[in-house]
This record gives C-alpha cells, structure tokens and sequence, in this order.
C-alpha cells in the first residue's frame, strides 16, 4: 500500500442514485477536522472556512449531490473536458480527462442549505454500483484544487503552475484510494479471480499419445493450477477477448453487507488499509491460527503470507500478454499494436524463502514495467538486457509485475477487411490475412476466430465460402473460425482469404438493437445504467444520433463503430512471449537454498484487435508532428 494513505468515508451506489452501503472512519475525521482548525486560524480569508469545516455527508446529501454532479457532467463519468455545458467550479472546467475519477461532489447541507465541496473523490464504476472513496488531504489540497475549478484558463500545461497533474502528485494516497476502490468493486461483483499460473502438459501413456496429436498438428492444452481455498493472493488477471480464465471467482455473488463489513474492518481498520487481499483476510477469519502457525524465529512473517505452506515444493511461472491492435490497411494511417503483460507467479516453497532471478529480453524491446506486487525488491534498471528481480512469495497465485511493450517478433494476425455495401440491405465483402508470418516453434496458435458484428442489422444470409476453416451466422454478426479450438497448429505462415456477400433484412422492419446486444462493451463505461433511467448520458446521445435511422448506405460519421465498420479478430497462442520477456529456469535461485523444480510458460491471447474496414471510415488519432 502506497504509505500516507487513509480513508474518511466510503460509498457505494446503485444505478438508481441510492446509497446502499456507506463506512465513516470517525479517527481519520478527527484528523481532518484537527487539520482544518489549524488551517482556519492561519487563513486571513473567510471563505476558506466554509471550504475547510464540512463534515461528511449524509447518505441522502450525497446522493443528491451525485445525482446532480451526473446531470451537470452530462453522465455518471462526466465530460473530463471543459465543453460549451461546463460551469466554473464544475469538474470538467478542469479541463482535464482524470477527473471523470478523481471527482468531486458539492454537497448542500440539509439543516442550514450551505453548500460544501468534497474532493478527491474517488469514483470506480463496476456492474451496476458505483464507488466513491474519500482519502485524507491537506486543506492546502482542497484549497489548490478549489482555485483550479474556478480558473479562467482552459487545459493542464506541462510547467504551468498549480496544474492538477503537480497537485495529484503531492498526493500518493490517490493511488491507495484506487486500489481500494477497486477491490471493493471486485468484492460487489464477485469478479475476485485467481491469475492463472500454467503447468507444462507432461507425456501421456509413455509419450506415445503426445507424439501422434504433435504429429498431425494438434496441441495439447497446459492445465491452469487451481489455487488452495484458504491461501490465495488477491490479483486479478488480464482478461483478453472472449477467452474465459479457468480460475474460480471467489467473494459474494450480491451485495453482502455483512461481508463487505467485515472485510473493511479487517483490511483497513480505522481507516487505513494494511492488506487488502480478499483471499487473504477471508481465510484469516475463516481458518484463524492455530499453534502450528508459528513462524520462524529468526524471521518476520510478512502480511501476504499469513499461513506457510507445507507440501511438496515448486516454483512456477507464466507469462500472459494480451495483444491490441488496430489495423488499417491505409497508406496515410499507420497500424497500431501494443502488448500488456503480466508474470504470474504460484511459489509452493516451505518456510520465508527469497527467491532470485533475471527477467531477460529488455534490451531493445522498450519493454515498460509499471508494477511490482509488493513483495518484489527490484534495483533501478541499468538499461541492460536483463533486470534482477527478488521477492519473498506469497502463498497462492499472484501477479509478480505488469508491463507494457511493442510487438517485437512480427503481427500475429495481419492483412485487411473491407465492406462494400452494393445496395441497402447487400453488402460485398473480402478477407485477405496472413497468420504467424515469420513465427518460428515453439510458438503455436491453439486457436483464431474472426467476428463481424452487425449490431444495428439482422443478418438474414450469406454467401461465400473460405480457403481455410468454417463459417456461421447468427441474428447480428458472422463468424469465421480459420483455427478451431483445440485444434492448434505449429509456428509456420498461413495465407487464407474469404471473399463472401451478406444480405440483411430490409431496414425499415428493423427496431434498434437493445444495449445488451452490442458487443465489445466495457462493463467500467458509463453505459450502464438502465434503459428506464432518465439521465440524459452524453455517450449514449451521441451514439443514439449516429446510429439511428441511418440509411445502412449513408453512414459517414467517422467514429460510428458499432455499425458495420470493422471485423475483430480473437486467438490464442503459446510457446513465448511476443515482447521479448523471458524467464530462465535455470537462473532461479532460492534462499535458503534448495533444490526445486521450476516451470515456465507463456500465453498470448487477443484483446481489442480490431481490422478497420478499409472501404468505410474509421476512428484513428491523430499523432503530433516532431
């Protein structure tokens, strides 16, 4: 946890604009108000008071007052930049996108009508609720953020003074605020997942089963490790795709108060967060500790691992990157494709071990580490090829670090898509792709699908067949699998195309597609609230005017992407990384030392990678000239 960090309240909302469940730290508020009695006597401006002496809400004035923060900002998020609808004091006033997250709430007290403003709120959107969590602030804070909201001058320039970037900086407790935030989101919705740490699929009745499938193409599918039930880290694993992780969900499936009670008591009590893995403080109250739980003399037990484990021991490893892209085929609009990936790591290894290796493969990639779990010791890199990394393992999955790189060994799945529609309710298409172009073994693709959804028509028919794999349909979209699951093939190129017409269903006899129908949508983003709500929501607007009773010919708005602009590509592989991050086994050193066996794999499985119809119009930044 990022050290300063307390909390003085938290919220969560339901779609309706109720608070369902709120916790107020009363020592974190003592806190402030001993802050502001000292920031007042110092102030010469009497204004400031009324800024500084605001107690905390009640639920119903926080409502309300989020309730009205949404009509003004124009939707749940809000704007995150100052449009023609901003008022001064306003969050989008700010003029900058982080304050669709850091918000803030004027407050008008119900026994006097003062108006009180609350800020950094944290605001976290995730299934149906919403999370607000307040972190403690210096009035100073307060005070610099109320003299941006109020500036005349639009933007947040790099060196201009008292810019909101320089004020979050001073503040490390936004970050602890996130993390809690998050968690609780993922508590609410029992979206706690296990990262999924593979093991090496060993020869079968003597190698013999192995040799036939390896021989006629097909691969053999690493099994992902189930955690134990009372010792399990709480990391969530990057989801790419429509692949769905074997892990188990763990938390409540509603909202238990009870246990998100018990939880905050335990994770952060008195309104300072210590440990917040679920897993962790869940089998701590569930198992307690016994007199066999007594940790070695000569060493301190750290608050990740509460239990030791004893068992067989191995160490294991997987690397999992995720792939976006977008891909144009366009002479002035270059291609885009990016990686986020993450080392898993699952350490059954008795006592308080350290543990020692070298993550290699840096050097040229620009490979861009953005996180460590906290158990992780790691010196400053020297820009060489490989970076030392030591930490004291957690019982359980756990993510050992997140980072972020370009593509280095070639595009997995290039080529282009385009869409000609050759009357209202005909369209002609063309797919011409090249997969693993270059690939070498061991890498192997277990599977590639390509979707074309077609949200705003109802597909009635289709024609045309592909050099390689199987089509199908459904109501709004088309499905062609050039690499059927479990039917993976070893790292050599394959060329495939699928020329094809698709008819839809005259226009005039359609209704609009319902929000559930829409695919590719983030379940963080503003559009989910009920169709019944009556907030007037700035995204929903804008796609409800380019998409409406469009002629299927007439489409011209450039960021219309839920019509039938692109085609989305979704596979898998394994083998190695497509970064450059490796992990040799044989380097793992533990301390004390002992002799164990340790395995490492890596997945690679699509994200948003996206083939723009190269005939129609598509969204693409614009990037600055040097």
């Amino acid at each position: 946890m990022p050290s300063s960090c307390s909390l003085r309240a938290i919220w969560i909302l339901n779609n309706q604009d109720t608070v369902v469940f709120s916790r107020r730290f009363s020592v974190v508020e003592r806190r402030w108000s001993v802050a502001c009695k000292k920031a007042n006597e110092r102030s010469i401006d009497d204004s400031d008071s009324n800024v500084l002496s605001s107690p905390l809400p009640t639920d119903s004035e926080l409502a309300s007052a989020f309730a009205e923060r949404k009509k003004r900002e124009g939707s749940d998020l809000g704007y995150g930049i100052r449009v023609k609808q901003s008022i001064e004091g306003s969050d989008s006033w700010v003029d900058d996108p982080i304050m669709r997250h850091i918000v803030s709430l004027h407050v008008k007290k119900e026994e006097n009508g003062e108006d009180h403003t609350f800020w950094p709120l944290i605001l976290h959107a995730k299934g149906q609720h919403y999370i607000l969590v307040l972190p403690l602030v210096e009035p100073d804070h307060l005070k610099a953020y109320n003299t941006l909201c109020r500036r005349s001058d639009c933007g947040n320039g790099v060196g201009v003074d008292g810019n909101l970037s320089s004020l979050l900086l001073q503040l490390p407790c936004i970050t602890g605020a996130f993390m809690v935030a998050h968690v609780l989101g993922d508590i609410i919705t029992s979206d706690l997942q296990e990262p999924e740490v593979v093991v090496s699929a060993g020869p079968s009745v003597g190698g013999l089963l192995d040799s036939l499938t390896g021989s006629i193409g097909i691969s053999t599918r690493p099994k992902p490790v189930a955690p134990p039930v009372a010792a399990s880290s709480n990391s969530t694993a990057i989801g790419g795709g429509s692949v769905t992780s074997d892990a188990p969900k763990i938390g409540p499936r509603n909202l238990d108060k009870d246990a998100l009670r018990s939880f905050i008591s335990t994770a952060m009590p008195f309104g300072t967060p210590l440990d917040l893995s679920y897993s962790n403080i869940t089998a701590i109250r569930t198992n307690g500790f016994s007199t066999a739980d007594v940790p070695p003399v000569d060493s301190k037990q750290p608050a990740w691992k509460p239990y030791l484990y004893k068992g067989k021991q191995r160490l294991l490893f997987t690397i999992h990157e995720i792939v976006n892209a977008a891909m144009y085929d366009r002479d002035e609009i270059p291609d885009s494709l990016s990686i986020l990936g993450q080392v898993n790591c699952r350490a059954e290894l008795e006592g308080l071990p350290d543990v020692l290796f070298p993550l290699t493969g840096l050097d040229g990639k620009r490979i861009e580490i953005l996180s460590f779990h906290p158990c992780a010791q790691v010196p400053e890199q020297g820009g060489g090829d490989k970076q030392p990394v030591m930490f004291s393992p957690p019982l359980g999955n756990f993510v050992l670090l997140r980072y972020q790189a370009p593509y280095s060994i070639g595009v997995p799945v290039k080529g282009f898509y385009q869409l000609s529609m050759v009357s209202e309710n005909e369209g002609a298409f063309l797919f011409k792709l090249s997969l693993m172009e270059g690939y070498k073994a061991p890498l192997t693709m277990e599977f590639c699908t390509v979707n074309m959804p077609f949200p705003r028509r109802k597909v009635i028919s289709l024609e045309g067949t592909p050099s390689i794999g199987t089509v199908s349909y459904t109501k709004h979209s088309v499905e062609w699998k050039i690499i059927p699951s479990g039917r993976g093939v070893g790292a050599k190129s394959i060329e495939t195309t699928f020329p094809g017409t698709v008819k839809f269903a005259p226009w005039k006899s359609q209704s609009p597609v319902d929000s559930g129908s829409v695919q590719g949508g983030d379940e963080d983003s503003d559009t989910e609230l009920e169709q019944g709500n009556n907030m007037v929501n700035v995204e929903e607007y804008l796609m409800e005017k380019m998409n409406k009773h469009l002629p299927a010919v007439d489409i011209e708005e450039p960021f219309c992407w839920h019509a039938y602009n692109y085609a989305k590509v979704s596979f898998k592989m394994a083998g190695t990384s497509l970064s450059g991050m490796m992990i040799d086994p044989k380097s793992v050193n533990i301390f004390p030392s002992v002799k164990v066996p340790v395995e490492y794999s890596t997945q690679v499985h699509s994200g948003d990678y996206i083939l723009w119809n190269t005939l129609g119009q598509c969204p693409v930044a614009a990037t600055p000239a040097n």
